[in-house]
């Protein structure tokens, strides 16, 4: 397919890696030429030096010919009108939108067809979201949703003292009491796809697939003690911040936003006027001790700085926070972070490439496209969803007698309103949905491409 990327930072640089990777003919805009360098040296793309929203770039780059237009620049206004007038050039061009600002979403969505965008994302407000839906279950590390919410995959980290700790999986069903799929192993930074003698040790971080009614049950067998979540402070008082407090008030959850810029603390006190804004520096040690960090519930770190951010949780696990989560813009080394007791990391940009990269594939299948894409296991596996449908194959037929890709796993069977792990006796048939992960740098993009 013939996409279009406008805007050449981190989340531009990471679609770049991963389109390009999936055999997509990919041209790049940026102002900045020593960018656009480093991608043609990283990837095999074009690129175009310019403005993004200026006609005839968009022109040179090929927008008359193109089926996709990603507007992913810092400026939601240069999206906007990058989206608009691409699609002036170009009648038939999907286009995305990188849309941060708070002020811009009702009338983003009111007026879709004025401004022609086919797609709205938001990475602050979805990294708010996850983080809300960590909040409202402390004890796993991540959440990633499918079927409407009915099946989670989550992720633990397996320490000294766990019940699976030096057990293998076979022993996982009778340890938890709940039947649940253990779908990927990540151990030394290498992601493992195990079989029923693989014995789990101690900073292994490991990958559940369970129904979500049953994630307290899978929280209480396992002996991980939560508490709900009364109080919680929030270091960094940016965009992400705004929507998570927006959120958390309806749960009435008690917070303290900690922010060092003060006309950005006036501002987010008229805009929430029943949360604790603090104007200080969250990394200082005897302001989080003067806001009782001992006493809350949980720190979140929200800062622009990734490493101020991964210093503040580290003093906060130190400290015996119950749960932390860190927000991180590079993921890059992910063997380190891996390493360190930071809690949940959350990346705003892995979650709009997600976002982007399902949209991608669902126009490239229009029939039998995935529902829904998630990375896991430090991006070294996808999770995906897909309906089965009168072309797929294998309707109807025991699990195990049908032979499977490596590394590519059924890990979840949902008929209709029920949810079923997987056995080697279960079916899927027309109308159902399954989930699958796939490892090995592999790209599902329909269901048959998992069968051998």
């Amino acid at each position: 397919m013939n996409i279009i990327i406008a805007g050449n930072g981190k989340v531009g640089a990471s679609l770049a890696r991963q389109l390009s990777a999936e055999g997509h003919n990919l041209t790049i805009i940026d102002a900045d030429p020593k960018v656009l360098e480093s991608s043609i040296e990283k990837y095999d793309v074009m690129t175009v030096n310019g403005n993004c929203a200026s006609m005839a770039v968009l022109k040179e780059a090929g927008a008359e010919d193109a089926e996709l237009l990603i507007a992913v620049t810092d400026a939601d206004e240069v999206n906007l009108l990058c989206c608009m007038t691409a699609h002036g050039i170009n009648k038939n061009l999907h286009t995305i939108a990188r849309i941060r600002n708070p002020e811009y979403i009702d009338q983003i969505y009111e007026m879709r067809e004025y401004f022609a965008i086919s797609l709205v994302v938001n990475p602050d407000r979805q990294a708010a979201r996850e983080i809300e839906r960590l909040l409202r279950m402390p004890g796993f590390l991540k959440r990633e949703p499918f079927a409407k919410g009915r099946v989670e995959i989550v992720e633990l980290k397996i320490e000294e003292d766990s019940k699976l700790c030096n057990r293998p999986l076979s022993e996982l069903n009778s340890i938890l009491n709940c039947r649940v799929l253990v779908c990927s192993v990540l151990r030394d930074g290498k992601a493992i796809a195990p079989g029923g003698g693989f014995v789990l040790k101690e900073g292994d971080r490991i990958f559940v697939t369970a129904p979500t009614n049953d994630l307290a049950l899978l929280l209480k067998n396992l002996g991980v003690i939560t508490r709900k979540v009364n109080r919680a402070i929030i270091c960094g008082g940016g965009r992400i911040s705004y929507y998570l407090a927006q959120q958390l008030q309806r749960s009435g959850i008690g917070l303290t936003i900690v922010e060092q810029d003060y006309d950005r603390c006036v501002q987010l006190a008229g805009m929430l006027p029943n949360v604790s804004i603090v104007h200080g520096d969250a990394s200082s040690e005897s302001l989080l001790e003067s806001e009782r960090i001992d006493d809350c519930d949980a720190l979140v770190t929200l800062a622009g700085i990734d490493e101020m951010n991964m210093i503040i949780s580290i003093y906060g696990n130190s400290r015996g926070v119950p749960q932390v989560i860190t927000k991180i813009g590079h993921l890059e080394n992910n063997s380190i972070l891996g390493s360190l007791p930071l809690g949940s990391v959350i990346s705003p940009k892995e979650l709009c490439c997600n976002a982007i990269v399902h949209y991608v594939r669902a126009m490239q299948n229009q029939t039998g496209a995935a529902l829904s894409v998630h990375t896991i296991a430090d991006g070294q596996v996808e999770a995906v969803e897909f309906v089965v449908d009168k072309n797929t194959l294998h309707c109807g037929e025991p699990l195990k007698d049908i032979k499977m890709k490596k590394d590519a796993l059924i890990a979840c069977i949902i008929h209709g309103s029920k949810t079923e792990i997987p056995g080697g006796n279960s079916r899927f048939n027309v109308g159902d949905s399954i989930i699958v992960v796939s490892g090995g740098g592999k790209v599902i993009n329909q269901i048959n491409e998992i069968f051998e």
